[in-house]
């Protein structure tokens, strides 16, 4: 089961999944994807994910792109050698910095603002 939390902090908003993001609950992710589509600084923390299929990176990659095309910053946190490979490997990481702790991406975020 997928359970996802969105949190805002003075760095940006924190959206973070926990359980598995595949073609079973990609449909909750989007959804809480979409609700971000009007911040302009967002965290996306991997790192209570599991299993990601390509589903689950479809949903990220789309609202990557959606967020890139309003110069939004976004940032990615994995520090699970699954997740993290298949970031690489898709190159994904050429695209969407990727920190391994939730606060190298919010300091990230925040020289990316200055």
């Amino acid at each position: 089961m997928l359970e996802i939390t969105t949190e805002k902090q003075a760095g940006g908003t924190i959206c973070k999944p926990e359980g598995d993001l595949d073609a079973y609950t990609v449909g909750k992710f989007r959804t809480a994807l979409s609700e971000l589509e009007g911040v302009d600084r967002v965290v996306v923390d991997l790192t209570e994910v599991p299993f990601m299929d390509s589903a689950g990176l479809g949903a990220l990659i789309g609202y990557m792109r959606r967020a890139r095309e309003n110069e939004h910053k976004v940032m990615v946190v994995s520090n699970r050698p699954a997740i993290t490979r298949l970031l690489h490997t898709t190159g994904f990481d050429r695209i969407v910095p990727i920190s391994e702790t939730l606060e190298d991406a919010i300091a990230a975020l925040d020289n990316a603002s200055e």
